[in-house]
């Protein structure tokens, strides 16, 4: 059995995939809206309940610290176990720190493929790629794409997928 890399970067039976992991800008994103959020709410609970109800209640203001204290590192976590590979034959995505998940998305399977960027997706230059399949449940979506790489990967599984005589 001859074994390598074929074309596009898929890999040949029995070799292992090839893993691309998600780009930091995702990182500096949720990292960016968790303090958004837990900064004004920390100084909130520390300023209010201290002026108001004096200087012990506003000990409170170690809950949302504590938080974003905790949500910080687990968002790194988080960020680094997401990571795809392109296959010969399917797309796989992993993602997960406590559970891992694994989803295996067969070319011939899928019946559209998005990409799409909200607001402050779009504001840190990022984009997200949603799979739907002729299962529900095999449904899966890449966030966090520099807009590029989405719109190569959506080409690129569009492709295969006709390929594969599918949906698409």
């Amino acid at each position: 059995m001859e074994t390598g890399t074929l074309e596009d970067g898929a890999e040949r039976a029995g070799d292992e995939p090839v893993w691309t992991g998600l780009p930091p800008g995702l990182l500096r994103m949720r990292r960016l809206l968790l303090a958004v959020w837990l900064v004004p709410i920390t100084v909130g609970t520390a300023v209010l309940p201290g002026w108001l109800a004096g200087p012990p209640w506003a000990a409170f203001a170690l809950l949302p610290l504590g938080l974003l204290l905790w949500g910080w590192p687990m968002l790194g976590r988080n960020w680094r176990s997401w990571r795809y590979a392109e296959r010969a034959d399917d797309l796989l995505i992993s993602r997960g720190v406590l559970w891992r998940e694994e989803t295996v998305v067969p070319y011939g399977r899928m019946q559209l493929v998005e990409v799409t960027s909200g607001p402050v997706e779009r504001h840190f230059n990022l984009a997200s790629v949603q799979l739907h399949t002729a299962a529900a449940a095999t449904d899966a979506r890449i966030p966090g794409l520099d807009p590029a790489e989405a719109e190569r990967l959506r080409d690129h599984l569009t492709q295969l997928g006709e390929a594969r005589s599918a949906g698409l």
